[in-house]
């Protein structure tokens, strides 16, 4: 559980915010680290096979993205109970956590299985993909029940000042993931372990085989993360009761249902982007998918700390200590604009050499590469834009991220792309440019909006 009130040094208060910021930047690194294995291992099957799983890749933005939604909303209502020791209001939300997984996790199964045909073709995928691309969405998907409670269940968690049992969790997974793929993409083969060779069986399902192994690991992190809560000495919602409550869930709605058309209405936007990208040819798309993977690996400084700004920014509030609310966030901001510098030099310097692990096509190298290189001078100005809706989730305000994503990802991104590729007929480099126009507005945005304080609700009540 964190501890906010006894932070009363800047030394203090560091240690504090790595103390939540290092599980969830390593839980993220490990998570990171498997997309990285599971698209090298799929992309060793050749461009056909990475454009079958790059291509449904933001649909799945979209419906996790939604779902993490509503883990905003009792982020919120637990770290502010905790920040005012309100450990029976802490209980029940953790009780309706379990409601609205059961709730939202059936809803989220059933939908994309009933879509899973269409969706390759609403995303522009070549013909001759879609028949193995709908059948990886729908694997995916099957295990969405337990998708959902990682996510709902681990943000309690996170809330709580726990967050080292969502990364023991998320890294089980990851090996599990990789274990499974060795065996499921793969036909039985001989590989060569530094001097001796070996006989590994495989099953040789390819593209499936991944899906199927994505699938399984999902299932072994949601029943982990349930057992995890449920032994929670805080956070049990044992002999609670988990029907709905609308004292725990009015308010948790109020700030989850803003974030959740935010983030519904930006993910839709990742859609529409990637469907605009595949129109571009294999080679777009591919070097599109794995210039994504790369680059989420250099967010994780930036995701890691909102985790920690938006439990402490919560805590604060719930204590009604303006002080600390103010000297943390400052102190996060500046944090964070250091560690986005060093990881947007590193992706600069090395992007090609990072292409190259997923392909050894020279044009999605090279086209990779370029564009790479173009986002990791923004890096330092997105990390600062992360970091100020972390301190507005941590305390309710989710109408004002959701202005400021709806306005530069539809009114910047999409439309810039749609301009610079269907008018102008650009290529990937034009588009990857409207989503560093759309970064560096809402930097703007965000920042304006934080010097005016109109983001701490402890002094003022103004949205």
């Amino acid at each position: 559980m964190t501890d906010i009130k006894n932070a009363t040094t800047k030394r203090a208060m560091i240690a504090l915010i790595f103390s939540l910021a290092w599980p969830t930047m390593l839980e993220q690194l490990m998570q990171t680290a498997v997309q990285y294995v599971d698209l090298a291992m799929v992309g060793s099957l050749g461009t056909d096979a990475a454009a079958t799983v790059g291509s449904t890749t933001t649909v799945n933005w979209l419906l996790g993205s939604t779902i993490s939604a509503l883990g905003v909303g009792f982020l919120s209502i637990i770290a502010k109970a905790i920040g005012a020791s309100d450990k029976p209001l802490v209980k029940r939300a953790s009780a309706q956590t379990v409601f609205i997984t059961l709730v939202a996790g059936t809803i989220f199964t059933l939908i994309p299985l009933v879509l899973s045909p269409v969706v390759p073709t609403l995303m522009n995928v070549e013909p001759h993909l879609r028949k193995s691309s709908a059948l990886y969405f729908f694997i995916l998907y099957t295990p969405m029940l337990f998708r959902t409670a990682s996510v709902i269940f681990g943000t309690a968690l996170r809330a709580s000042g726990d967050t080292k049992t969502p990364m023991r969790v998320g890294v089980l997974v990851n090996i599990v993931n990789i274990v499974l793929n060795f065996f499921m993409i793969y036909k039985t083969r001989t590989v060569k372990i530094f001097i001796a060779e070996m006989k590994m069986f495989g099953f040789g399902w390819g593209v499936t085989g991944a899906a199927i192994a994505s699938a399984i690991a999902f299932a072994v992190g949601g029943i982990l993360i349930a057992v995890s809560l449920f032994r929670h000495p805080l956070l049990s919602p044992r002999g609670e009761s988990i029907k709905p409550d609308m004292t725990v869930l009015r308010p948790c709605l109020k700030v989850a249902l803003p974030n959740m058309l935010q983030r519904f209405c930006t993910s839709f936007g990742y859609v529409c982007f990637a469907s605009m990208i595949n129109s571009l040819g294999e080679v777009a798309t591919a070097a599109h998918t794995f210039a994504n993977t790369v680059e989420s690996a250099f967010y994780i400084p930036g995701y890691g700390m909102q985790t920690a700004v938006a439990t402490l920014a919560g805590n604060a509030y719930g204590a009604k200590d303006n002080a600390k609310m103010k000297q943390m966030t400052s102190l996060i901001i500046k944090i964070e604009v250091l560690l986005m510098i060093v990881s947007g030099g590193l992706l600069f310097a090395f992007a090609p050499n990072l292409m190259s692990i997923f392909s050894d096509n020279p044009d999605v190298i090279r086209l990779g590469g370029t564009v790479l290189r173009m986002v990791a001078l923004s890096e330092p100005f997105y990390g600062v834009s992360i970091i100020i809706e972390g301190m507005l989730l941590g305390v309710g305000r989710t109408v004002t991220p959701f202005k400021f994503n709806v306005i530069g990802m539809w009114g910047v991104r999409i439309l810039g792309t749609f301009i610079v590729t269907v008018f102008l007929s650009q290529g990937l480099e034009a588009a990857w440019g409207c989503m560093i126009a759309h970064n560096l507005l809402i930097f703007v945005l965000y920042v304006i909006h934080y010097k005016k304080g109109k983001w701490n609700p402890l002094e003022t009540k103004n949205a």
